[in-house]
């Protein structure tokens, strides 16, 4: 390991973190480093968008009559 940091948490994920610690038996370093590099292997996409495009029909159906909202 090269790099320490010192950040501050809000109450609430503190107590989160802390929690997660005690039921996983997990250092919180861990914990944080895990997310951490879950976070940057995510595709920076929101997940959405994978199917997006890939629904097969008519193209303009919410405009046809008897289709509107």
């Amino acid at each position: 390991m090269g790099n320490t940091i010192t950040i501050r948490l809000p109450e609430e994920l503190g107590k989160w973190l802390e929690e997660e610690s005690r039921l996983t038996g997990l250092p919180k370093g861990w914990i944080v480093r895990e997310l951490l590099e879950l976070s940057r292997t995510r595709k920076a996409r929101q997940p959405f968008l994978d199917v997006a495009g890939s629904v097969e029909g008519m193209p303009n159906l919410s405009s046809n009559r008897g289709f509107e909202a």
